[in-house]
């Protein structure tokens, strides 16, 4: 940094722990950067760690959009970072690549999951419409009831805790540093230059600010007076049971719910979606929605025991599009927030382009004007499913 000796110096300073300022901390690292990650919590004690870990880049995105084609460029990048993140860390994140499947129980969800399959193979992608005999070929556990199902084969799932803890350890191992429980709470600014952070103990000096504290970034960036694009807290619901033998073996998306199967004969059941409620208490309306509706998809979750209930609180936004770019009004501000319950997934893109961008790259260069700060005319196209139901989009 010119002209700066103090000994925090950095090339990068990023404000939060969780998968995506880790995955932006890695992506820095892997270029030789000077990094510190500055957290008030502990890393991945957010939205991070209670995540399901989907890698649902079709799943989530039957329609068109300017985030489909980044969602299927970052589920891209999971193989190979996978295995250089566990060499690197030494931490299995738990990937698996089995698919996805949305049944059908009526004929309105038949209909739009036929009418995405056919989205689907129009963008190259794989999908393929089962019949109720062929699902229960590959899921004999799923209810009788359903009316098919849309397989997606090239979606997958990690457990996002190690996910996220991999990020961080495999960055340290490239030099990074990380600051837990230190909450940041001041940006130095110098002639509309953002030079450093201040926290309660030390203050840091970088080249670059990147802002990635998930659903409470706007009011972070407002506190310091600064615009911004409202990060919306919207508190999620998750269980996870254990049984004797595995309910299913690949990720069911389905009305009402989601069902994931994880190790150790677990399947983790997700999501009540709540719209700015940040109160972190599991309700019994909550577990009963859940269990209700995973008890319809799969009736031998009755038979299952209980594990645990948790709740995270997600970052969205009001056109439903990630915050991914430079601040207007302070150079050597970048932003990485609201990507609602697609972090996980997109947490290797959306590093990836935050090192770009600390390396000079311009937004226009990488072709995300449609998740900066100006959010031109094709950012307008995705609208949110944010609502107090449980999440299906």
């Amino acid at each position: 940094m010119s002209g700066e000796t103090n000994e925090r110096a950095a090339d990068l300073i990023i404000v939060g722990g969780g998968v995506i300022g880790c995955s932006a901390a890695f992506y820095a690292a892997k270029r030789g950067l000077k990094v510190i990650v500055i957290d008030g919590g502990s890393v991945g004690g957010e939205a991070s760690g209670a995540a399901a870990g989907m890698l649902g880049a079709q799943g989530e995105m039957l329609h068109g959009g300017p985030l489909f084609p980044l969602a299927r460029r970052s589920r891209a990048m999971f193989p190979a970072l996978v295995e250089e993140l566990e060499a690197l860390s030494g931490i299995s994140v738990g990937y698996v690549n089995e698919g996805m499947l949305k049944p059908a129980f009526d004929g309105e969800t038949r209909e739009t999951l036929l009418a995405g399959a056919a989205f689907q193979r129009n963008e190259g992608e794989r999908a393929e419409w089962l019949e109720p005999e062929e699902v229960l070929t590959m899921e004999p556990r799923l209810s009788r009831s359903l009316l098919g199902a849309l397989y997606l084969p090239s979606d997958g799932q990690v457990s996002a805790p190690e996910l996220t803890r991999a990020y961080v350890y495999a960055a340290k191992a490239l030099g990074a540093a990380v600051r837990e429980y230190e909450p940041a709470l001041e940006l130095l600014m110098d002639y509309g230059r953002c030079r450093g952070i201040r926290t309660p103990r030390k203050t840091y000096y970088g080249n670059e600010i990147v802002l990635a504290c998930g659903a409470w970034a706007s009011v972070w960036l407002n506190s310091q007076g600064l615009d911004s694009i409202e990060s919306i807290p919207i508190k999620g619901e998750c269980l996870m049971l254990q049984s004797a033998e595995p309910l299913i073996t690949r990720t069911v998306f389905s009305r009402g719910c989601y069902l994931v199967p994880k190790r150790g004969n677990r399947t983790l059941i997700g999501a009540t979606s709540y719209e700015g409620c940040t109160d972190r208490s599991l309700t019994v309306n909550g577990v009963q929605q859940l269990l209700n509706a995973a008890c319809s998809v799969v009736p031998s979750v009755q038979q299952a025991s209980w594990e645990r209930g948790w709740t995270g609180i997600r970052p969205g936004t009001e056109d439903g599009l990630p915050v991914i770019g430079r601040h207007p009004q302070a150079e050597g501000l970048l932003a990485a927030y609201g990507h609602y319950r697609n972090g996980i997934l997109l947490s290797p893109v959306t590093g990836e382009l935050i090192a770009e961008l600390a390396a000079g790259r311009s937004e226009e260069e990488l072709g995300i004007g449609a998740f900066g700060f100006g959010r031109n005319a094709a950012g307008e196209q995705v609208k949110p499913k944010h609502s107090k139901e449980a999440a299906y989009p």
